[in-house]
């Protein structure tokens, strides 16, 4: 008896022997031009692939298929030379036969298996059932023995000729027999690499399996054809169907519903020649499972297209085949609905990388060229024909860089003329888009120009004088030249950079847009506005508008207009969503006598301010400083001064700050009015506050308070919080409360959520230092209402939530608030609660360390920091 190891040793030799016998069928089957026997070889090849796979160590099953493997090559000897229409109708008979009883074979062998076939008690039967299929094996060889031998194969041509012409008097008998030796089209091969898909090819996979109709949407370039023929050539795709695999390309044809029909009829192998619909492809259509895919589709689809929607009916009818998984791929989403439709994203960063690097041999991995990709929004054919340039020119990664700067996505253009430019000017070109009329185009290049795309509950605003714009904009989308994306219809970037306007001034639509947008900006932004609401568009527009400036500015630096719209702008974020701005350095770069100069810095140090950044906020105005002071203007001055008052009082430089604050006031008591005089005073008190000059501080305020006339509810509110906060530190705890109060309430009349914000932050910390911990949670939890989109006030109420936390022992959610605030600052630049935080973590880590019961008391520290709070809002 034969050891174990030799078993295993034989199965091992077996499987070799198979692997062996299928590639010679495999290649049997892609040489052959009849389509019957290529579905016989690719029936044979799947029937030694299961014996491979599902057996262990039966000599009956590799004798079984050693008589498959005799077949098949009797059949391949027998057709070698032959064409198909010279083939007898008795040897493509017993082709069928042979794949009949192979593919029932293959499928009793599976269930066979599955009821465990190899057990003793199942051995009989077995011998029985092989014996039996060896028979039917052997009378289909003897019949191509007899029937494909040299001599009488080239008679039995003949005779089958003679009778093809006796039977054309019958069209229905013609097109019978002319369907069954037509050999039909196999499809393309599948890209020799194919990166990041592997999700939606598994889906597109088992979709098919369930004869599913699919639509794979996407814009030019994307990769639907590249995962079309991926799944063409799936390992199971090929199991499931065999040979009845087809792919129709639609731009090689003209597109009407007879073209349609014919280009159908010879793919699918059905031999008529002008069909007017479909029905005489019936019959192979329903013969057996198959999959088509109709590639680039909206070249026959578009329903403005000629012959449209007489295709589209045809698509259409196709779904309804039962045995039939119909794959379309498209730009434009005019598909039945009967088809699911998947959306073909780009591709991952990962996946995008290794594309480009199968190709690109000339320069490691760089971030550089990282940078570059993700630009190209990761597009499949852009990434592709990067790198393709790249490597044909040589270019290692510092030209390669070079020239992207240079040309942006002109470089994607290869010597074969494949290039990016001719697949969006293919949408362009389609009949949808230039039935859009003249200015589709130019809408085009106004989505391109906004980073963000356009809003689309402002398209009526922003193009009062184009009827159907928002029809318009959704054909964009049907012809997925743009995508909607949080509101915005907005496009892929490689198209983007393609379809903006080379120079914006030369495009009237987007001057005109231009325009609208600087009238935006110009509404007042202030609290006290009655339109101050209309101005928090900025939050959801804000890159846009900055792009916009940014673009004009370089354009044209002298004009007055772009340049106060920047101011505007500034003010907008100040108020409504604090941020770093391009826009600086364009602002810094003005000559010292541009009139709009000025203005642009004192509103950047206010943006900086809001942001919690005192020193670049100081920095700035010291500039602005020199330039008041050289133009001689008085009332700006003494407006810079106080403002770098109050930027010293965040920094602790107390001292400097008491003096530019006295020498504002002097100043507009000379030169201000009432309003100038009253922001003077308010900022004084806040430093004599901080440097302990209390009753001192209580006097500016209360004059403050006394100059604010009754409509300036803002004001009036922020003072009411300052002396507030006089209050706490000399011990008035009730009056502190009231005034704290006393604004809160204001605030709250007007829903000013930042407002409301600080003043429940202001009197958390009033709790706080009185170590009424609850009281000081019930504040900071309403003040988390109100933080609203401003990160600084989100990093402050995590600070603030640490800080009781620490006191209350509860370390580990101390810590994580205190460190999700840290990383809030560091995105703002904000230094000086990075240095509050920072000593807070500290504090924690101490304890952590510790543990001991006891918190150490509050500093004076603690206390400045809190009143430096103040005016954040």
């Amino acid at each position: 008896m034969a050891s174990t190891s030799q078993r295993k040793r034989g199965r091992d030799d077996g499987r070799s022997a198979l692997d062996a016998d299928i590639q010679v069928l495999n290649h049997a089957m892609d040489a052959c031009h009849l389509q019957p026997a290529r579905e016989a070889y690719d029936s044979a090849s799947a029937f030694l692939t299961t014996i491979r796979d599902s057996t262990a160590d039966e000599e009956d099953y590799m004798d079984l298929g050693r008589s498959c493997l005799d077949v098949c090559k009797a059949l391949e000897r027998g057709l070698e030379g032959s064409q198909p229409d010279e083939v007898s109708p008795s040897i493509l008979e017993a082709i069928k036969q042979l794949t009949a009883t192979l593919t029932a074979i293959r499928k009793e062998t599976i269930n066979k298996g599955k009821r465990n076939m190899r057990s003793r008690l199942f051995r009989k039967d077995r011998e029985d059932t092989i014996a039996g299929w060896k028979q039917d094996l052997t009378r289909i060889l003897q019949i191509f023995h007899t029937e494909l031998s040299v001599k009488n194969h080239i008679m039995l041509a003949d005779l089958h000729r003679h009778a093809l012409a006796r039977q054309e008097s019958t069209n229905s008998q013609h097109q019978s027999t002319q369907a069954s030796v037509t050999a039909g089209e196999t499809p393309p091969p599948a890209p020799r690499a194919f990166f990041g898909r592997e999700g939606m090819i598994e889906k597109v996979v088992g979709m098919a399996e369930n004869l599913e109709p699919i639509a794979l949407i996407g814009a030019g370039g994307i990769g639907k054809t590249s995962i079309a023929l991926t799944v063409l050539d799936h390992s199971r795709i090929k199991e499931r169907f065999g040979g009845k695999r087809r792919f129709i390309r639609c731009d090689k044809f003209p597109a009407s519903r007879s073209n349609f029909l014919r280009r159908l009829s010879q793919v699918i192998g059905a031999g008529v020649e002008n069909p007017e619909d479909l029905d005489p492809l019936r019959s192979v259509l329903s013969s057996k499972d198959m999959v088509i895919v109709i590639d680039n589709a909206e070249s026959i689809l578009d329903p403005r297209g000629t012959g449209g929607k007489e295709i589209y009916g045809v698509v259409k009818e196709l779904c309804q085949f039962k045995n039939l998984c119909l794959v379309i791929t498209s730009r434009i989403t005019t598909v039945p609905p009967d088809c699911k439709t998947l959306e073909v994203p780009t591709l991952s960063m990962e996946a995008a990388h290794n594309a480009f690097y199968r190709i690109y041999e000339y320069g490691g991995r760089s971030d550089g060229v990282n940078d570059i990709l993700s630009q190209l929004d990761y597009h499949p054919l852009s990434v592709t024909l990067l790198a393709t340039v790249a490597q044909q020119n040589k270019w290692d990664n510092s030209r390669l860089a070079g020239e992207w700067g240079r040309r942006q996505t002109g470089v994607l253009q290869t010597e074969h003329d494949d290039s990016l430019a001719a697949t969006i000017e293919l949408s362009l070109a389609s009949p949808m888009f230039r039935a859009l009329g003249p200015d589709a185009r130019g809408l085009l290049g106004i989505v391109a120009f906004f980073p963000q795309g356009v809003d689309e509950t402002n398209l009526c605003w922003l193009f009062p004088a184009i009827p159907n714009i928002t029809t318009i904009f959704d054909k964009f989308c049907i012809l997925s030249l743009a995508y909607r994306s949080g509101g915005f219809v907005t496009m892929l970037a490689p198209l983007r950079d393609y379809l903006c306007p080379m120079d914006p001034t030369q495009s009237l639509l987007l001057c005109a847009t231009k325009d609208l947008y600087l009238t935006r900006l110009a509404v007042d932004v202030d609290f006290g506005s009655p339109t101050f609401g209309e101005t928090r568009w900025i939050i959801s527009e804000d890159v846009n508008a900055e792009h916009l400036l940014d673009a004009f500015t370089l354009i044209d630096a002298n004009s007055k207009v772009i340049w106060d719209a920047c101011a505007d702008f500034m003010k907008h974020l100040y108020w409504h969503k604090p941020r770093q701005t391009i826009l600086r350095s364009n602002a810094e770069r003005l000559p010292d006598d541009h009139p709009s100069k000025p203005e642009c810095l004192f509103q950047l140090s206010r943006l900086f301010d809001s942001m919690g950044n005192n020193t670049e906020q100081k920095s700035l105005l010291l500039c602005l400083l020199a330039l008041r002071r050289t133009e001689g203007n008085d009332f700006q001055v003494a407006r810079t001064l106080r403002e770098l008052s109050n930027a010293n009082r965040q920094l602790g430089l107390f001292e400097e700050g008491i003096r530019e604050a006295k020498e504002a006031l002097e100043i507009m008591e000379r030169v201000g009015g009432t309003w100038e005089r009253a922001k003077c005073l308010e900022s004084l008190a806040l430093l004599l506050l901080v440097n302990n000059q209390l009753d001192a501080a209580e006097d500016a305020i209360s004059r403050a308070i006394n100059l604010w006339e009754e409509d300036q509810e803002f004001n009036i509110c922020q003072s009411h919080r300052t002396l507030g906060w006089i209050y706490d530190h000399k011990g008035e705890r009730e009056k502190a409360v009231q005034n704290f109060e006393v604004a809160l309430g204001i605030a709250s009349r007007f829903e000013w959520h930042n407002g409301i914000f600080w003043i429940h932050h202001d009197m958390a910390w009033l709790f706080y230092f009185e170590h009424e911990l609850d009281d000081a949670q019930a504040h900071i939890t309403q003040a988390k209402l109100h933080a609203v989109d401003d990160k600084l006030c989100l990093g402050n109420v995590m600070e603030m939530q640490g800080r009781i936390w620490l006191k209350q022992g509860s370390l580990e959610d101390a810590m994580s608030e205190a460190l999700g605030a840290k990383e809030i600052y560091e995105t703002l630049g904000a230094a000086r609660d990075l240095g509050n935080v920072g000593r807070l973590i500290e504090a924690i880590e101490e304890e952590m360390e510790s543990r001991a019961t006891a918190v150490a008391s509050d500093s004076i520290g603690e206390f400045l920091y809190a009143t430096l709070l103040l005016y954040t809002w």
